[in-house]
């Protein structure tokens, strides 16, 4: 009978063990998966759970809120939200992020692992020059927030880290005589590209 207690016990704290391994190395993974994590993907998870506002600080030190729709590699489209309800679409680069400014809720969302793109999904490969090339072939007049304030104006190329403005008057189509200035603004400075409404 003795036997019996003794192997039903070595079994138990084997068990015990086994189990406290188990939770162990669970903890190990799920801080390596957390460890792994970039801005934009806790930018991800966000959008996909909730279309609530997300708060950035941007390295200017601004603070604005934005309603994300779409991710590239280095950038995400959204909706950038004024105080008085007005939306208008922007393009953040990550770059330009100086922190989220998030709710406990928000911060336990964005630990989420994302949604696994699909295999023809190449808007996570895209980086930001894509999308300003895009901007300039439209023609959209933009403004440039940038560390020392904002540039309003049209694109007229983008190169690999800097991208020319024509500087020319809000709400004023891009032509030769209305441009004041031309301005090459390095892509590492751009904070937050606000597109003209139509």
């Amino acid at each position: 009978m003795r036997w019996d207690d003794l192997f039903d016990g070595l079994a138990g704290e084997l068990q015990g063990a086994l189990d406290d391994e188990a939770a162990r190395r669970a903890v190990d993974e799920e801080r390596l998966r957390v460890g792994r994590l970039t801005v934009r993907e806790r930018l991800v998870a966000l959008a996909e759970t909730s279309s609530a506002p997300i708060s950035l600080q941007l390295s200017d030190g601004s603070l604005v809120a934005v309603r994300p729709k779409a991710f590239g590699s280095d950038w995400l489209s959204a909706e950038l939200l004024a105080e008085s309800g007005r939306a208008r679409v922007c393009i953040v680069p990550t770059a330009g992020i100086a922190s989220l400014v998030l709710t406990e809720e928000q911060l336990v969302v964005s630990l989420r692992e994302p949604a696994a793109s699909g295999p023809g999904d190449l808007s996570g490969r895209l980086g930001l020059a894509f999308a300003l090339r895009d901007l300039g072939r439209r023609r959209r007049q933009c403004e440039f927030v940038v560390t020392t304030g904002t540039i309003v104006g049209t694109i007229d190329r983008v190169a690999r880290d800097h991208v020319d403005v024509a500087v020319h008057e809000r709400g004023v189509a891009r032509r030769s005589r209305d441009v004041v200035a031309y301005r090459i603004i390095p892509l590492d400075d751009l904070r937050l590209v606000i597109l003209a409404d139509d």
